[in-house]
């Protein structure tokens, strides 16, 4: 939750507690790497490992060690691999973020904020590609048809309009790019939502206006990137994955095995519903049924994915997936993924996650909004629209991965 929270530090202290806590101890920092020929290869160099009854074995618990951009950088045009220089270069940009305390002028909202949550944020080293993109061959997400510009451009105006009279804007911070400063709060700010709300808003008027993961719930599928493991396990015709994301939000995923349709498309699951089958060495799983309250990338209950999942090696798995959505993109595109497997010994003391019963962020987000509207009424403090709670304005921003 790196939210600037609103009104209440101790909300804040907690998030930023769980986020330290996200990555496993275990983590290797191996970074010997294969060819990148061979990176891009799902071909085995021996023979599957197979389960005592003679299934491909994915079973373990598995991270992606490196940080890799969902998307290519323009500059770096078509080229899918950086080369070693680039990779060094790469990491001693992002290892001096850490610790930066120095945002914009100092004292200032954007300062302060900064110099808080950076020291919460993780970052591994940089991985191989340029991108997790594969196809199209650009590394970049496809065209988006008109209808889905339209509705992306009409959040964002929203969003943007919430936030114009904040230091983000007022100083021409990116995490205001396209929108513009006005010390005026903006006569939009009690506009109802236009649909079912999953991201960030500078706005807590109730618990619907906070992110998925604030409200201990997750993006769901496809899970790419971050720092995220999962704990395949497997039993005669059966498959299930655990999925220990975010500050609690981990969920289990279980994959019918049995050959049987889809569930009817008037039964939506936040996790859709996904139906498994073996070709060769590769588990491919067919996920349909997505509720409207699930967005990926812009997609929601219309999305379909499907997946690969194939044991290259005895401590790799690698995860394909291609993502579609006519309603939103004009093509397919496939996004990929390397696991490591992890100690099991060392981890065999994992605890549940438990977002839901222990988040304490939420409500005191929501009382600290409420105080800062009657403090304000009552001539004491600044427009609560003048403070933004929306960007997440961590460090995370200045990543060049994400740029």
């Amino acid at each position: 939750m790196r939210a600037r929270l609103s009104g209440s530090m101790i909300s804040v202290a907690i998030a930023g507690a769980a986020i330290s806590g996200i990555v496993s101890a275990s983590v290797t920092q191996t970074q010997a790497q294969a060819p990148a020929a061979a990176a891009s290869s799902a071909a085995l160099k021996s023979p599957p490992l197979k389960t005592t009854w003679g299934e491909p074995d994915l079973q373990g618990l598995w991270i992606d060690e490196n940080d890799t951009p969902l998307q290519r950088s323009p500059r770096y045009a078509n080229q899918e691999f950086f080369t070693d220089a680039q990779r060094a270069e790469l990491d001693a940009q992002r290892s001096a973020i850490t610790g930066k305390d120095n945002r914009a002028q100092r004292g200032t909202e954007l300062d302060v904020t900064g110099s808080y949550n950076d020291v919460f944020i993780s970052r591994k080293r940089t991985g191989m590609r340029t991108s997790r993109i594969v196809d199209p061959s650009n590394g970049r997400i496809p065209v988006t048809t008109p209808q889905a510009q339209k509705i992306a451009a009409q959040d964002r105006e929203f969003r943007l309009a919430l936030m114009q009279s904040t230091e983000a804007c007022r100083t021409k911070y990116r995490t205001c790019a396209g929108g513009k400063y006005d010390p005026t709060p903006s006569p939009r700010r009690a506009e109802p939502l236009a649909r079912y709300n999953t991201a960030r808003m500078n706005r807590h008027d109730g618990p619907e206006e906070a992110t998925l993961a604030e409200r201990c719930l997750t993006g769901g599928l496809p899970q790419i990137g971050g720092n995220s493991t999962r704990r395949v396990v497997q039993t005669p015709g059966g498959i299930t994955i655990f999925y220990d994301v975010g500050q609690g939000q981990g969920w289990q995923r279980n994959i019918v095995m049995d050959g049987s349709p889809h569930l009817p498309v008037s039964i939506r699951q936040w996790y859709g519903d996904s139906r498994g089958r073996w070709e060769g060495n590769t588990l491919v799983v067919d996920v349909t049924n997505f509720s409207p309250k699930t967005d990926y990338q812009g997609s929601r209950e219309n999305l379909h994915l499907i997946e690969r999942w194939t044991r290259t090696g005895p401590n790799k798995l690698e995860y394909l997936v291609t993502i579609e959505d006519p309603t939103v993109w004009t093509r397919p595109w496939t996004v990929t993924q390397e696991f490591t497997m992890q100690s099991n010994q060392e981890n065999r003391i994992y605890y549940e996650p438990r977002c839901n019963e222990g988040n304490y962020g939420l409500p005191g987000i929501l009382r600290g909004a409420r105080a800062e509207e009657i403090a304000y009424a009552e001539g004491r403090g600044p427009h609560p629209a003048t403070k933004d709670s929306a960007t997440s304005i961590s460090g995370a921003e200045d990543d060049p991965l994400a740029q």
